[in-house]
This record gives C-alpha cells, structure tokens and sequence, in this order.
C-alpha cells in the first residue's frame, strides 16, 4: 500500500508521458539484460577493514539496486516479460546478498572480530534501510505481475526484509540513530523514512503495521524537534538531502497513511489529544521549522550549480535531487522563493536518471503532476541576506536576485556538529557566483573517517581552513569549542562578528573577535580579526584556501585569484586579496587533489596562501581585503 499505482494501472504507467519520461532508463535496462551482475564479494566488504576502503564494495551493492530500479520502471512501462525477469534476479540476488548493511557500519568486527558478515546479527543501518524500501516499493510496483511470472518471490522479500529490518528496528529500541546519547541526526530520518514503505507493504499483520508506524512516526517528530527552529543544517547542504527531505518524504508518506488506515486514528488521536493544548504548541513548532528547513537550500545557493559547502558538503554538489519534494512543501508554506527555487530545476528532465537515483524518488516524482506540469523556465531567486543564528550562519551578496558581484558566507557554531570540520569562524567568498575562498569540504569517505583519526586528514584539520592558526595552535574538536556572540547587522554594508577564541586550547586567549564586512557599495569584503592576551612562541598564520590560479604581487602585499572552473555562462572575473605587507608575510601552498570527490569539485589542485605575523604581539588587529582583481 504506496500512494503510486502499480503495474496493473496501465493507463499512467503504459502513457506516453511516462514513456517520454523513462526514455533514459529503458536504454539503460535494455543495455544490462544479459550482461552479468554486479558482484558483492567477501573480500570487497573485507577491505574496509584491511585498507580502509569501503567504496569497493558499496559500488557493488549499489551498482546491483540502480540496475533493479531501471528493471522495474522498464516492466512498468512495456509489461516485457524480459524486465520482469530483469527485476526478479535482482530482487532474489539482493535477498541472497549475506548483508544489507555497508561494512563501514556492521559492527561484526567489534562483536566478532570477523571481517565478513554476521548472518545471524543483522545491522540495521543506511544500506540495510535502502535495500528494505527498495524491495517495499518493488514488490508494490510489480507484484500482480511478479506473483504470475515468478511465485514465491515476494514471500522470499518479506521473509528477509522482516529478519534484517522490521524485527531489529521493533525488538532493539538502542540504534544510536535514534538518538539515544545524542539528538537525532541525517541517520534517523533516513532510516525511518526507508522503514516506513517496508512496514506498509510487507507487514501484513494490521497489529504490527501499525506499531511500526507509530514508532517511525515518534522518529520523524524527534527529527524535526531536534532541529533548530532557524532550519539550519549543521552537516551543510548536502546532507539536507538525506535528513530533511527524507524527514519530509517520509511526513508525505505518514500524512497519506492516516487516511488510508483509519483503524489506527484512534489511538493517534487519544495520544494527541491527552494534552490538546501541549500537542497544539508542538505541531506549530514543528511546522514552523519545517517552514524554515523547506527554505534551507535556495538560502544556500551561491549561483549555478555551487553552494556553500561547509562539514562534508561539496560546494558543487549534484543537483539530481528530487526538487519536486521541495517544490511540494514550499507550495503549502506559502514560501515563493523556496518554490522558485525548486522549480528552477524543472528544465533538466534528465534529474530522475542520475546514477544515484533511487526507485521510490523517482517513481514519486514520475506521479507528481504538479512538478510535471511545470514549464521549466524558473530562475532561482538567489537571497540577497541570510541570517541563520541558531545555526550561526549567515550570507550576504552584492545584490539580490544576481550571482554578480560578491557574496560572503561566514560560520560560527562549534566543532562537535555533524559531518564537523574544525572551521569555527570560517569565512567563505564567490565571485560571480563561483566560491573563490573556499571550504574543501567532503573527501571520499575511509575507515577512520568518522573515527579517532578524524582531524588527522586535511580537509578536516582548521589548518585548512579559513580560519587563523593562532600561536601555532590549530582549533580544536568537540562542542565545547564554539563561537560566541555571533551578531550580525544587515544593510547597504552587511556586518557579521563574532568571537572565536573559544574554539582553541590556547593559554591566557581572552578573546578574538573576528569582523567580516561586505560594502555593497563598493564590491568589497574586509575581514578584520582583533586579539588580545594571546602567548605563545609561534607566529600567528591567517589561511586562506582558493580555488584556481593563485599569483602573488611582487610587493607581498596581495594575490590575485582566477577561478579555473568558472561559469558555464560566464568567465569569472579574478578576486583580489590585500593585506599589510608590514604585518604579515605571504606563502602559498600548492596542495595536489588526488581524491576523486574533491577533484569532482576543484580540479587537480586549491591552493594555500597563508599570511604569517611577523611580529608575536600578545594583542592587536589584523586586516584582509577582498576586491575584484
């Protein structure tokens, strides 16, 4: 029971629109019949904890689900017994498969020291969900037809779908993700989100239905209650992705579920209604943040296709997302802008057959009506000002509405955040809509990525950030080390300031407050950062990470920074960076990008320039310029 037709409503599913539509993924599945399958070996999920590589085998195991998702639409579309064939083995392979989890979060080799899984102890973690609501929406889609071509088939799915999610999730109520020593995170609302279709479609027991409903629905409530009601995402706009919209995918699904299944309204009902008034104040702070989480990504956006990448966000993401979730949600918050936004993304048809894909995004946004009836000729509406403070993030642009001229981003908060970098105080700048000084942000993920040896790689590490490294100390991790008074003024000059001292272990650091100014007027940024009491034998270093082709003035004094990328529409213009050669001495650090997700962004290279006091004054004021070149 999903709110999509399956494979019997031949008057959607055999259209020409869905045709049109799924041109794409019928080549692709037409492509990989007969061709052999992805593989999932023992000794791929073994490397994660030989080598640390944990792509190998995740690349097998989501090669194998794009490839059933391609197989599925393609039976919906043409009822060819080939497709249904197609999906059958994908399905039964998928069920063989020993585990659902990723190897980076089985907990085998705590438990058992094994490096290959634990049939008889299921995790349930992301993979494990995915694979489940993969499954949930297959058999939804294709189930009269698979029930003549392949019997016992869908027995098999609710067999292991039962074993490896449905069972742990009800019977271990102690899964981190639920946020049982911590607030929820990406995790939880991902995970409930996959839950949710597998418990309507492969739970046939009513009794139990409905309990793993109302535990997914306390889920989904204690997400959007840990969220600050500014709708700030602290692990950055690639995670809202997987956090806030599977929260809002999976409300669609919990909001559709209450008139389907009235059986259950009266104990909702009784629930809510024990304190009308208490129950009343939270749904309108939920929906408040909900309002401000919709508005997030546009508020994020910096021109293009790049955004402010902070945590472990890439500042040029994919943009294959489903924008039609936004687009919905902005529509009943009365927010035009987050809706212009999202339908700005409507002119790219080729958004629902990104390799990431997955079947339950794309076949729900194949059946949104209102996103396919959208001309595609939206602009996004670019914010002129953003001012985040429960979040402690903020952004400013020459003008609103335009990605010309500047725009300046600055973070406060702490490093205990999710997907944290030590960036406390970071500065970012784009011209033209293109980030200049930049945040490196996500690297591919390896063992010890999330683990102690976290702030050991560089992208992690305030010395590769822009923020100074004062008296040789860089900042330091965890949630005690944080912004304060972060205050900004809006205005024809945009002022934000803050005090970062907080955010290192350094002895007698009374305060440093950091000053981040953008003069519309004028196209400038100036950052001035201000110290007292600081010791310490090192000299003070600013660090400025850029993107593209960095050459210093002759006097030492100021660079000039072209953006290699630029703009698909445009040659951005160079930046100009100045600073008093009397105070601070320049050096430039070359740093070779040999990760492949960092290249995807920056290309072969970012470079380094790091202004180093010359003088170790226990206070004083230290000034960088930013102009166009």
């Amino acid at each position: 029971m999903l709110p999509v037709g399956d494979i019997v409503d031949r008057a959607f599913w055999g259209s020409e629109r869905i045709g049109a539509a799924l041109r794409p993924a019928l080549d692709k599945a037409d492509a990989a019949l007969g061709t052999p399958w992805p593989e999932a070996r023992a000794s791929q999920f073994a490397r994660y904890w030989r080598d640390g590589d944990r792509k190998d085998y995740e690349g097998g195991v989501v090669a194998r689900q794009h490839r059933l998702t391609y197989a599925t639409l393609a039976a919906l579309h043409t009822t060819d017994e080939r497709y249904l064939d197609e999906a059958a083995d994908g399905v039964v392979l998928l069920c063989e498969q020993s585990t659902w989890c990723w190897a980076a979060h089985d907990h085998t080799n705590a438990r058992n020291g094994w490096v290959v899984p634990d049939v008889t102890d299921p995790c349930l973690d992301l993979g494990a969900g995915e694979v489940a609501a993969q499954l949930a929406w297959v058999d939804h889609l294709l189930g009269p037809a698979l029930d003549d071509r392949a019997p016992g088939v869908r027995a098999r799915v609710r067999h292991e779908v039962r074993r490896r999610v449905l069972d742990p999730f009800t019977r271990r109520r102690d899964w981190f993700w639920l946020g049982i020593d911590r607030p929820p995170m990406n995790w939880s609302a991902w995970i409930h989100g996959n839950i949710l279709p597998a418990a309507l479609v492969l739970e046939p027991d009513a009794a139990r239905r409905r309990h793993v409903v109302g535990l997914v629905e306390q889920g989904i409530a204690a997400y959007w209650d840990s969220l600050p009601a500014d709708g700030g995402i602290d692990e950055g706009y690639h995670y809202w992705w997987q956090g806030a919209a599977r929260a809002l995918e999976a409300q669609d699904l919990l909001d559709w579920y209450d008139g389907q299944d009235p059986g259950r309204r009266p104990e909702h009902d009784a629930r809510e209604s024990a304190e009308t008034a208490a129950a009343s104040d939270i749904a309108e702070r939920r929906a408040g943040t909900i309002r401000q989480v919709v508005a997030f990504p546009h508020r994020m956006h910096l021109g293009g296709d790049w955004y402010v990448g902070v945590a472990d966000s890439p500042a040029r993401p994919i943009w294959t997302w489903p924008w039609n979730v936004v687009h919905s949600w902005a529509r009943r918050a009365g927010d035009d802008d987050a809706a212009r936004h999202a339908a700005s993304y409507r002119r790219f048809p080729e958004i629902l057959w990104d390799e990431r894909v997955t079947l339950s995004r794309a076949v729900l946004m194949l059946a949104d009506d209102e996103w396919a009836s959208l001309p595609g000729d939206a602009a996004p509406p670019l914010a002129g000002e953003v001012w985040l403070p429960k979040t402690q993030v903020a952004l400013a642009r020459s003008r609103a509405g335009t990605a010309a001229g500047l725009a300046v981003f600055v973070k406060g908060g702490h490093n205990g955040e999710n997907h944290n970098h030590n960036d406390v105080g970071e500065v970012l700048v784009a011209l033209d809509g293109v980030p200049v000084v930049v945040d490196a942000g996500k690297p591919r993920y390896v063992a010890g990525t999330f683990g102690e040896t976290r702030y050991e790689r560089w992208p992690m590490r305030s010395a590769w950030h822009n923020v100074p490294v004062i008296r040789g100390a860089e900042q330091s991790a965890g949630a005690r080390f944080a912004a304060r008074d972060m205050e900004v003024t809006p205005g024809e000059v945009w002022r934000a300031r803050l005090d970062i001292a907080g955010a290192y272990d350094v002895d007698g650091l009374a305060g440093w407050r950091r000053g981040v100014v953008l003069d519309r007027a004028a196209e400038t940024v100036t950052v001035t950062d201000e110290w007292e009491a600081a010791s310490g034998d090192e000299p003070t270093a600013w660090h400025w990470l850029l993107a593209g082709d960095v050459a210093l003035d002759a006097d030492g004094g100021g660079a000039v920074v072209r953006h290699a990328a630029g703009r698909a529409d445009a040659e951005v213009r160079a930046l100009r960076i100045s600073w008093d050669p009397a105070a601070a001495g320049a050096a430039l650090d070359v740093r070779e990008i040999d990760d492949d997700e960092l290249a995807a962004v920056w290309g072969e290279k970012l470079t380094r320039l790091s202004l180093i006091a010359r003088r170790n004054n226990a206070s004083g004021t230290f000034k960088t310029f930013f102009g166009l070149g």
